[in-house]
């Protein structure tokens, strides 16, 4: 069985899972080349980010021949809901599938089964799942600087064992879709304040000091979900997933949250788990 182009397709507001995904392809198109597979000519990759909406409009051709590494952030424990909808345009054509989900040092629960299972139903054939810590997109703590040195050497690794899987498949009988930990039926992660109540973060939206902001529009360009006005850049018009990557990327430090449930949800994330480093996981 010949496969001749890998591709990286994913979410990544903030960098993190674009990162992690390319490495791992990286990782397999080495161990492959060494392997002088396939031996009637080079491995080809592409890449498809459907992070802005305008990507979203499209999902790439994809052949029954190829290998996809496909890649989404982990949001309460699953998959943003609000970019679901996206894969009423995937189709896989039974394409071999690796899935992975990053997640911010917490947990990643249920994400990773939430996306095997959306790969199989849209005509994906999943023969590996990983799941990898990264930094939190509300936090610069959170998992600081994660994928870190560590993280990158046991993915490599990760993309090392698929190729080998790959090696060995016979396409006569390919084996059955990965198993991965996680339940698909489970709900989102409810953050609580310090009396237990639920906090309710759905609605909240970055602000924007005017002292700071030179009007670049770069928060604009990178909102995944086109919510920042591309004129009056303090006004938010849609909805918001917290990915964060305004805040993040902004060069002035002008954007910010003061909704006093978020602030308490996001400093209770980083006592509780600053301090330790979430394992990550994979499934062969």
């Amino acid at each position: 069985m010949k496969f001749n182009r890998i591709w990286t397709i994913y979410f990544s507001a903030t960098g993190t899972t674009q990162r992690v995904v390319e490495t791992l392809r990286s990782a397999i198109v080495i161990k492959l080349t060494e392997a002088n597979y396939p031996n009637n000519g080079p491995v080809e990759y592409f890449n498809y980010n459907f992070t802005l909406p305008k990507a979203r409009e499209n999902f790439p051709q994809i052949g029954q021949n190829d290998i996809v590494i496909f890649g989404m952030p982990t949001y309460a424990g699953r998959l943003p809901n609000l970019i679901l909808p996206y894969f009423d345009k995937v189709n896989g054509n039974g394409a071999l599938a690796v899935a992975v989900v990053t997640f911010g040092n917490r947990a990643y629960e249920n994400s990773l089964a939430e996306l095997c299972g959306l790969l199989e139903e849209h005509g994906f054939h999943t023969i590996s799942g990983g799941a990898f810590a990264c930094e939190h997109s509300f936090s610069f703590e959170l998992g600081h600087n994660r994928p870190d040195d560590t993280d990158l050497t046991e993915i490599k690794s990760f993309g090392e064992k698929i190729a080998n899987k790959i090696l060995s498949l016979d396409p006569a009988r390919l084996p059955a879709p990965v198993v991965v930990e996680g339940d698909v039926n489970s709900g989102y992660y409810q953050p609580k304040d310090k009396k237990k109540a639920s906090i309710d973060i759905r609605k909240v939206k970055p602000n924007t000091d005017p002292d700071k902001c030179i009007k670049c529009g770069l928060c604009a360009s990178v909102c995944p979900m086109g919510s920042i006005d591309p004129i009056d850049f303090s006004l938010i018009t849609g909805k918001c997933i917290k990915c964060c990557a305004c805040y993040k990327k902004c060069p002035t430090g002008a954007k910010f949250f003061n909704d006093p449930g978020f602030l308490y949800h996001k400093t209770d994330l980083e006592n509780t788990y600053s301090s330790r480093r979430a394992a990550n996981s994979i499934f062969i």
